[in-house]
């Protein structure tokens, strides 16, 4: 979609003194927990790889090489790291081996998580989009499911992101350009490198404008439950129906928590004309995409973000778009 005219995010910042927010609550759900940087630092222990022993990036170095790179860039306060972890590993040191679980102390246990997610905001970097305060924010996730542990020491692979955090309800909203989604590094160097790269060309500008567009455009009941069935029978079309289509990421179950959310969420339902405008739908998206797991749910996110750009542009552009086709769908 085309920007808005006069959409400077210099102009959307606000005094953080006069700004109250609400209370956060988590930013993904599924089967995570929320952990401390202390714990992630002190209590877990950080695995290696089987064949030569060498030690992985551990999650403590990750998040400390991204908040060091952030402030050098973005501010000179970054805040503390709200992580969550998911898939406990559980071991025991060598001398507590043979004794049974419950006689276990807790310095004869071992833990390591193998996803974890961590977002940190930018105090000084608020903006107002479509009557909602927006935090620049800053994060990423590590997920050794996807490493061969087994092997010897080998390039290690990371995601991290930029773009902004809604504080009515902590959905991350995330661009195309704000992600990177496969870093592959050997380093501490090289991934600070990929941070810095990522950060330096993520196009604050644009994505806010495309986010303040959504709210520009309207569909009444019948239509969104017209997007609604096209959404359900996508997932249904074999491989070659696919082609020339959206490739939509969200799962049938998350759907089904969109539709329950546009008649009871509390900021983003429909209204009392029973529409409902794109920036309304894009944050059904993102809160129902907060129960995938760790390891896909930033990929999830941007696909909600170029889905609804899909769909923005064939409402603007009077496009064909298959998971409209059938209704003339006009601008609110």
């Amino acid at each position: 979609m085309e920007l808005i005219a006069n959409n400077n995010p210099s102009q959307m910042i606000q005094n953080v003194s006069e700004i109250i927010q609400k209370p956060s609550s988590k930013f993904i759900e599924a089967n995570t927990t929320e952990v401390t940087l202390e714990h992630i630092k002190k209590d877990c222990i950080i695995p290696v790889f089987a064949k030569d022993n060498e030690t992985t990036i551990s999650h403590f170095e990750f998040i400390d090489a991204t908040k060091e790179i952030a402030q050098s860039i973005l501010s000179n306060t970054i805040s503390e790291p709200v992580i969550r972890v998911s898939h406990q590993i559980k071991g025991r040191i060598p001398s507590a081996i043979g004794k049974p679980v419950k006689e276990l102390k807790d310095h004869e246990k071992t833990i390591y998580y193998e996803r974890m997610a961590f977002t940190m905001e930018v105090p000084n970097r608020q903006v107002v989009v479509n009557n909602q305060i927006l935090n620049l924010t800053i994060g990423g996730v590590r997920a050794y499911n996807q490493e061969n542990l087994f092997s010897k020491k080998s390039i290690e692979k990371f995601k991290v992101f930029i773009g902004f955090k809604n504080t009515v309800c902590t959905n991350l909203c995330i661009s195309t350009d704000g992600l990177k989604s496969e870093i592959r590094i050997s380093s501490i160097v090289e991934l600070q490198e990929a941070i810095k790269t990522l950060i330096l060309n993520y196009n604050e500008e644009a994505h806010l404008g495309n986010m303040e567009i959504m709210s520009k455009y309207s569909l009444k009941e019948e239509q969104f439950a017209h997007l609604i069935g096209k959404m359900k029978m996508y997932h249904f079309l074999n491989k070659k129906d696919k082609q020339g289509k959206f490739p939509l990421q969200l799962t049938d179950s998350q759907i089904s928590t969109v539709v329950k959310d546009y008649f009871t969420d509390n900021n983003f339902c429909r209204n009392e004309n029973e529409m409902i405008d794109l920036w309304s739908i894009y944050n059904l998206f993102t809160e129902a995409n907060k129960s995938s797991y760790i390891d896909n749910c930033l990929e999830r996110n941007v696909n909600a973000y170029e889905f609804m750009q899909n769909i923005g542009n064939s409402l603007q552009n009077g496009t064909y778009n298959w998971f409209l086709h059938n209704y003339n769908i006009a601008i609110s």
